[in-house]
């Protein structure tokens, strides 16, 4: 019996010493991953804002079991790439923002609200669906895929304050492009929210008044000013 200890000890440093080799190896798996992301991201970044506005189409889904809800819309979004101006054109509604106010058009209500934009906010406005990842997320790439002809890169984001009410956003980009194709924002309580862009056009022209809401060219329609 006594001298079964040493035979004990001997197998114990072996199983400590490939956890830690093990450790070590995951740990260094993750910082690559990571590191990966935020190389891409980089790339992503430098070539969105070389543009001046840029024109996509997309569909927005929300799929929320537990409220029992899922509805699909589909828009045309005009963003200054380098501000916080846009334009979202979706099937209900519009927004626009000139980067201090945003404007709510209620299309069937010919309602306008008029907000003062609040970046804090954990809801994403349509401006931030191609620059999200560049602050307050820890980035991690997770792999890729192949559809079609077109090879997409898979980043997991994790947001740095915890009590943000998402635990996660992904995001899939297009290899070759360099573009956002798709993001899926995950809820803690189960929500998926998916925008996936299906056409990405830079350097549109468009006048600047495209960022403000003129009531002028809507007759009828109130405006309330809800700053």
């Amino acid at each position: 019996m006594l001298a079964s200890f040493p035979l004990k000890n001997r197998r114990m440093k072996k199983i400590m010493i490939m956890l830690l080799l093990l450790t070590g190896a995951t740990f260094n798996s993750y910082s690559q991953n990571a590191a990966k992301a935020k190389t891409i991201l980089a790339e992503v970044s430098k070539k969105y804002k070389s543009y001046q506005v840029v024109k996509a189409t997309f569909s927005f889904t929300i799929d929320n079991p537990k409220a029992k809800i899922r509805n699909t819309e589909h828009g045309t979004l005009y963003v200054k790439a380098n501000a916080n101006k846009y334009k979202m054109v979706m099937d209900a509604r519009e927004l626009i923002s000139d980067g201090k106010n945003q404007w709510t058009h209620l299309i069937a209500d010919e309602e306008v609200q008029l907000t003062t934009v609040d970046n804090s906010s954990d809801a994403l406005n349509p401006a931030q669906i191609f620059t999200l990842y560049e602050k307050g997320f820890n980035p991690l790439y997770t792999g890729e895929k192949k559809t079609g002809n077109k090879v997409y890169q898979t980043i997991e984001l994790t947001p740095v304050d915890k009590s943000k009410s998402y635990s996660k956003v992904i995001l899939s980009i297009d290899k070759t492009a360099k573009q956002i194709a798709n993001v899926l924002v995950i809820e803690k309580d189960g929500g998926r929210y998916t925008y996936l862009v299906k056409s990405f056009v830079p350097n549109v022209k468009v006048p600047e008044s495209t960022f403000t809401f003129n009531a002028s060219k809507y007759p009828g329609v109130e405006v309330v000013d809800l700053r």
